[in-house]
């Protein structure tokens, strides 16, 4: 990794660290720390520079939306919920919207699931440019049927360019560290903390925009959007795809 990826992520990394040590998801410290930053000034965060013009500052505060420098996208090569291999370099010439998810997780991955769907649905024609990948993080269900379990169940099966890959444990932490993600898995039974974010890979392979999902909880502790928070981000997600697109 070069230091300019390094620096410009630094942000991203400090509340992984914060939030896997104090035990909390990372999305739920940033959707913290978001609103707290939102309610001392009064307004949304101030707009990132570079932003596509149909993203508005409302949509992308709340997706905390930022440009990355262009910069190729770390390659890799693993195996989907069809038992087929799949690598980020086989999509060149098309949008990639990549993520990392728990292939049991219960808490914010369903959630990023719906908004998957959403956006498919409202990329219309264009989702025929756009392949939506996830890689798994979890260490223990590393299993083609994890994967697979979990598409169905989600019914993520219904995106037509939908991969959910694994592989052997050292490949998968390879991805993990070229993309940031920072991964506790204390025991097989155990949830699984990891970062929770969201790159937009161009048509050239190229990184251009990353953001953090969220992730409310409800009285019971079961994870919780409202409807209208996912319908937002499916939207936002389809047209920062589709914004890059071409």
């Amino acid at each position: 990794m070069n230091a300019p990826r390094a620096r410009s992520r630094l942000s991203t990394i400090m509340l992984a660290v914060i939030a896997l040590v104090s035990g909390v998801a990372f999305a739920t410290v940033f959707a913290f720390a978001v609103t707290r930053l939102g309610a001392h000034s009064g307004g949304q965060p101030p707009r990132a520079t570079g932003i596509p013009a149909s993203v508005n500052n409302r949509l992308a505060g709340m997706m905390q939306l930022s440009p990355v420098p262009v910069a190729a996208a770390p390659g890799f090569t693993l195996t989907d919920q069809s038992g087929r291999p799949v690598s980020l370099a086989s999509f060149r010439g098309r949008t990639v919207v990549l993520t990392f998810m728990d292939s049991h997780c219960t808490d914010i991955c369903p959630l990023v699931s719906r908004e998957f769907i959403n956006a498919r649905k409202d990329l219309g024609s264009t989702a025929r440019n756009v392949v939506f990948i996830a890689v798994n993080v979890n260490p223990y269900h590393r299993r083609i049927a994890d994967v697979a379990s979990y598409s169905s169940a989600e019914g993520l099966d219904s995106i037509g360019s939908w991969h959910f890959v694994t592989g052997p444990l050292r490949d998968l932490r390879k991805v993990w560290s070229n993309y940031q993600i920072m991964v506790r898995a204390p025991s097989r039974n155990a949830d699984v903390i990891h970062t929770s974010l969201v790159y937009f890979i161009d048509p050239r392979g190229r990184e251009r925009y990353v953001a953090a999902p969220m992730v409310d909880h409800t009285a019971q502790g079961a994870s919780y959007l409202p409807p209208g928070q996912l319908a937002a981000w499916g939207r936002g997600i389809a047209l920062v795809a589709r914004a890059i697109s071409g």
